[in-house]
């Protein structure tokens, strides 16, 4: 049987700063997967595209923790944010500030689908997951409650062009 321990956000980093691959879920502590090759490279690729074309428009977060309420602290593999980046410099970004989140998944789909929830309740504008498992984009628009209205899927080859930047296709494969 697991122990269960539940915590808010400042006790979270205040005991686990530094221990990679956790995150804060509704006061609950998920200890994620050691991410791979294939992970690495799609973060690495879309941070260098996101870099290339948005420039000084947005600030590109990779692999940073998300204040998104007292008891929650995920840590997405890409958030496009306001800027300017000196903001940031006292303290971590909040859903107000996310123009665009990205999950990419692998062995973490299941898990990365768990946090939309999250992410609508807290008003993230849009999110996509690049789903290594299918080779597919998932994009998900238009936060309601605890879910998004708009789910759309993207091929191999297709690009997306974010909300918040529509005219800026961004390739993501």
């Amino acid at each position: 049987m697991a122990t269960r321990y539940r915590f808010g956000v400042e006790e979270f980093e205040r005991l686990f700063q530094g221990v990679k691959h956790l995150e804060l879920l509704e006061g609950e502590i998920y200890e994620m997967s050691p991410i791979g090759p294939r992970h690495v490279f799609a973060v690495a690729q879309l941070d260098k595209r996101l870099q290339a074309l948005l420039g000084e428009e947005a600030v590109i977060a990779v692999q940073s923790p998300l204040r998104l309420s007292p008891d929650s602290e995920p840590e997405p593999d890409l958030q496009v944010l306001k800027p300017p980046l000196e903001q940031y410099s006292e303290r971590l970004p909040e859903p107000q500030d996310v123009l665009l989140l990205i999950e990419v998944a692998d062995t973490s789909l299941d898990h990365d689908r768990r946090k939309l929830a999250l992410y609508a309740k807290a008003g993230i504008p849009e999110v996509w997951i690049v789903n290594l498992v299918e080779n597919l984009l998932e994009v998900y628009r238009h936060p309601q409650e605890d879910h998004y209205r708009l789910r759309e899927i993207l091929f191999p080859g297709e690009a997306k062009a974010p909300l918040a930047f529509p005219h800026r296709p961004i390739p993501w494969s």
